[in-house]
Parts: structure tokens; C-alpha cells; sequence
């Protein structure tokens, strides 16, 4: 049996700390908020470890190091609508839930989104709602959206996500191409929207939006 307390406190300090985050709101989520509780059973003796962890289906809870540094770079704060595309288990809610005012997890997948109801409400996430419904076409209705965190890779960004974006607004996202990855993040100012990249990460791709596959024909 591993001590969760020490467990958690050591990934924070060498997985997390020490990649430069540097937000004491964000540590602070993930020094207290129980990973273990949003992983599969089988998995919850290495939740605090330096993998992608499976939940099912081809979707991932990520390495703590890539799921902070994403969520450093969009910059929540205190007031943000925040909207969390592929939601999974919840986890990456949580996060969000203690550094904006509300939370829009989008998780299409029914027993992902159960378990993610029922972590959530667990843990007093009380300001994310839990809701069903297209990833790629996300949630118009519910936006726009001060950010939008996708916890997954993408060949490419949709132009729903980003037409979402209020003005200010920040989607962060991994991208990759031709096995390399990064955590981007896509900003709207004046209405355009431009790109950055934050950083080199290598994570799953969210089911449905990997690159499309190319074929060669023997002559």
C-alpha cells in the first residue's frame, strides 16, 4: 500500500515544480486534489507516476508534468468560463475547478462521464457541469469561452474550438505531427487568433482526431 500524501507531494516536486510552473494556485490543486481517485482500480497504485495512465477506450489520464504545463500556459483565472473538451474521468476538471469561476467538461463517452459525475461531486467540485455532447463541434451554446483545455493530442485544431474563443481567450492543446508533439496555446486578440508553442510533449491522441492515414499503392 503507498502513502498517497507522500506520493503526491514527490510528484509535485520533481515531475512538476521543477518544469516550471510556477502558478502557486495550480500546485497547490495538485498537491491536494487525490489523483488516485479518478484512475481505473487497477491503476490507482500509480497514479502518481510519470505515465499516461488508461481509462479506456483509447483515452488517457496524461503525465502530471504535460497536464500542468498545459494548463500554466492558458493562464485560468479566478473568473474564466472554462470549457475541458474530452473530460475523461474528470481529473483535469478538478484542476481547473480551483482556478476559475466555472468549468464545462465536455465527455461524450457515457461511463467516463459517470465516473467522472460522481469523482467530481466526491472531491466538492461543485462549480463543473458534466455534460454530453461532440467534441468537435464542442459547445457553442454554453460560449464563448474565456479557455479551452484539451487534455489529448490533435493533428489539427478544429475552427469550432477556436470560434468559440471570447476575445482574450486561450485554447491550449497538444499538437503532433510525424511523431513530434507540443502543447500549444491559440490566443484571440482583436478578434484573430494566433499560436504559440509552450513546450515539447510527446501525449495520446484524443480518439477521432488523429492524422488521417495515408496510403501507398504497390505498382
Amino acid at each position: 500500500m503507498i502513502d498517497v500524501e507522500i506520493a503526491r507531494r514527490a510528484m509535485v516536486n520533481s515531475q512538476i515544480r521543477v518544469n516550471d510552473v510556477t502558478d502557486h494556485r495550480l500546485l497547490a490543486a495538485f498537491s491536494t486534489l487525490p489523483r488516485e481517485l479518478f484512475v481505473p482500480k487497477a491503476e490507482a497504485a500509480t497514479a502518481y507516476a510519470e505515465r499516461d495512465i488508461p481509462l479506456g477506450g483509447g483515452r488517457y489520464l496524461i503525465k502530471p508534468r504535460e497536464l500542468a504545463k498545459l494548463v500554466h500556459g492558458a493562464d485560468v483565472q479566478p473568473g474564466d468560463l472554462v470549457l475541458n473538451i474530452g473530460a475523461g474521468r474528470g481529473f483535469c476538471a478538478a484542476i481547473l475547478a480551483a482556478l476559475a469561476e466555472t468549468v464545462v467538461a465536455l465527455e461524450p463517452d457515457l461511463d467516463l462521464r459517470t465516473c467522472a459525475e460522481k469523482t467530481l461531486a466526491l472531491v466538492h467540485a461543485d462549480n463543473v457541469v458534466v455534460i454530453d455532447g461532440d467534441l468537435r463541434a464542442a459547445v457553442p451554446e454554453q460560449g464563448p469561452f474565456d479557455v479551452i483545455i484539451v487534455e489529448a493530442s490533435v493533428s489539427s485544431v478544429p475552427q469550432t474550438w477556436l470560434d468559440q474563443l471570447a476575445e482574450g481567450g486561450r485554447l491550449a492543446v497538444f499538437e503532433r505531427e510525424n511523431g513530434a508533439g507540443n502543447g500549444v496555446v491559440y490566443l484571440r486578440v482583436n478578434g484573430a487568433v494566433g499560436r504559440r508553442v509552450d513546450f515539447d510533449a510527446s501525449v495520446p491522441f484524443l480518439p477521432g482526431f488523429e492524422p488521417a492515414s495515408a496510403f501507398s499503392f504497390a505498382i
